[in-house]
């Protein structure tokens, strides 16, 4: 029989250990983002403004404003759907900041800093658990759609290409609520900058009538506004027309939006957490 010299029993298990448990940040995060849907689950409450929201804009807009601008409500809503899912997905990002900011303001986040987990995995966790919530939107808002006479004119794969890309836009976005709801100490505060933001961003685009329709000076803003891209390439992708040039705008503005405020958010985080 061999004998273990103390070294190399106490050595074993620690490689045993080490093995086990690769990635602790991934495993963190993903844990933690368990506790946000299970935080959202019981609290539907909070999920007003991805259920009911987008049906009522749906109704707004395209009963008022459809027989005006196109003369046909149900060529509006064509143009008008894919549009209203970004927009929609847009003013969910702000969300995660306020959540963020009270879980802060209530002390959730002392708690995780005394547990032997890695140290961001709690925003991670955070912000990857509210992905749920542009699942249920673009659910709610497809489904909405399709009752009320939408139909996708490409096929399936390119509408799930168009929401993953809505997705992954809206989560880059969130970053920046998520340094915001850092920096300011209320959670209502967090909201109101957010939607302060959020009304140039989503209004300020061709989403209730052409571009061409608007004033001059408005037309540059629509032209190099960011979620005006996302939503040509949604409407591109859901309906036929022009994606390939609205795609990659969509994608360099993410990388950007990510590269800036990912940092910047993580580093504000550290110092308040």
């Amino acid at each position: 029989m061999t004998t273990l010299t103390a070294p190399e029993r106490t050595a074993a298990p620690s490689r045993r250990a080490g093995a086990a448990r690769p990635f602790p940040l991934v495993r963190h995060s993903a844990a933690l983002a368990g506790r946000s849907l299970i935080k959202t689950a019981r609290t539907p409450e909070q999920l007003i403004d991805v259920t009911l929201q987008p049906i009522l804009f749906v109704i707004m807009f395209l009963y008022l404003l459809g027989g005006a601008v196109t003369g046909s409500t149900q060529e509006y809503l064509q143009t008008l759907l894919p549009a209203l899912i970004v927009m929609n997905t847009v003013f969910a990002s702000v969300q995660t900041g306020i959540n963020l900011n009270d879980d802060i303001k209530k002390g959730v986040f002392d708690r995780f800093r005394s547990m032997p987990i890695a140290r961001s995995a709690p925003l991670i966790g955070s912000v990857l658990g509210d992905l749920i919530r542009f699942v249920i939107l673009m659910t709610v808002q497809l489904g909405f759609g399709y009752a009320v006479g939408f139909r996708i004119e490409t096929d399936p794969l390119s509408a799930l290409a168009a929401c993953l890309l809505v997705m992954v836009f809206a989560f880059c976005l969130t970053w920046v609520f998520v340094l915001i709801g850092m920096l300011v100490r209320e959670p209502g505060a967090v909201q109101g900058i957010g939607f302060m933001a959020m009304f140039p961003l989503t209004f300020g685009t061709n989403v209730l009538v052409p571009t061409d329709t608007l004033p001059g000076w408005l037309q540059a803003w629509v032209d190099a506004n960011p979620v005006t891209a996302v939503m040509g390439a949604a409407r591109g992708l859901m309906t036929g027309g022009a994606v390939a040039g609205p795609v990659l705008e969509t994608v360099l503005w993410s990388a950007g939006v990510l590269a800036v405020f990912f940092p910047l958010a993580v580093r504000a985080y550290r110092r308040r957490a």
